[in-house]
């Protein structure tokens, strides 16, 4: 028996083996993996080298920092190993890390899902019509200059302590880069894909989801992921005043008392926290686009 006049077995060889196709995949991502890793880790190392030389030979550097006041890469480690299971230290913050991890995670989550949630369709329509545009970007350009840390005080006279404020920081914190990419993209969607779309029959009230939202979630997502940063940058700021749990509560109280290695041990928890977030949304958004360009 032949296929298109190859006899079967030569095309059975011929023929790629899925299996062997999957693996070679897997292999090359593991590949990629280990190269992405092994680029990314010299800075951190030479990082720690400077750090622990630094304090140790009580290096002053610009803007007058005093090195030999920095607790050691080790001292710090130690903090950060008592702080997630204790039994190192075991003083007031060992084992705590995890409830002032997710105090803060669900501040932060809360803060930016409801930015999310008022930036991106605002921002779709102040991107789609010139005249809401027009009307809304003159009083949203006076209020985004004002520094988030000016509507503190203000935060807790008008909504009190506790973590409705903060989560109304985060959300300050949040909106306008959410807002202003969302903006941004919709207004860059070329006006060419609008008559493509036509063309192929697409209708006026399926353009958005099917032209606008494909094109612009580039700079959507850019958007979010700036304002998931500022997010945790924030958060350290809601959490200084009238809440004990979380972790800008746990760097006011370690600043308090002058414990340097715990400042710099939650300074690198929230720093992983906010990597680790980010990752995760972008995961998320692979998983949703699927094959689709949608990723900046």
């Amino acid at each position: 028996m032949t296929t298109l006049g190859i006899p079967a077995e030569t095309a059975a060889a011929r023929r790629p083996d899925t299996a062997t196709r999957t693996d070679e995949a897997g292999g090359r991502r593991y590949r990629e993996r280990a190269v992405t890793v092994a680029w990314a880790l010299p800075v951190p190392l030479l990082g720690l080298l400077l750090w622990h030389a630094g304090v140790g030979g009580g290096w002053t550097l610009p803007f007058g920092i005093q090195m030999r006041f920095l607790p050691t890469p080790y001292e710090v480690a130690r903090r950060i190993a008592d702080l997630a299971v204790g039994g190192i230290i075991d003083d007031t913050y060992s084992a705590t890390l995890w409830t002032h991890l997710y105090a803060s995670t669900v501040r932060v989550v809360q803060g930016f899902a409801i930015a999310a949630a008022v930036a991106v369709p605002l921002g779709i329509v102040m991107g789609r019509s010139p005249i809401v545009h027009k009307m809304l970007e003159p009083t949203l350009n006076l209020i985004r200059p004002i520094p988030v840390t000016a509507w503190a005080p203000l935060s807790l006279l008008i909504i009190g302590f506790g973590d409705r404020a903060t989560i109304f920081l985060v959300f300050l914190a949040s909106v306008f880069s959410i807002l202003i990419n969302t903006v941004a993209g919709v207004r860059a969607v070329p006006a060419r894909l609008f008559e493509a779309a036509a063309m192929l029959g697409t209708r006026p009230a399926q353009t958005l989801y099917k032209v606008v939202l494909p094109a612009a979630m580039p700079t959507i997502v850019s958007g979010l992921r700036i304002a998931l940063g500022l997010s945790w940058v924030i958060l350290v700021v809601g959490e200084t005043v009238g809440i004990r749990v979380g972790l800008g509560a746990l760097i006011t109280q370690a600043r308090e008392q002058s414990r340097t290695d715990l400042i710099v041990a939650v300074m690198i928890v929230i720093g992983l926290a906010g990597f680790l977030a980010d990752r995760l949304m972008m995961l998320a958004v692979r998983l949703f686009a699927g094959r689709r360009p949608l990723l900046p």
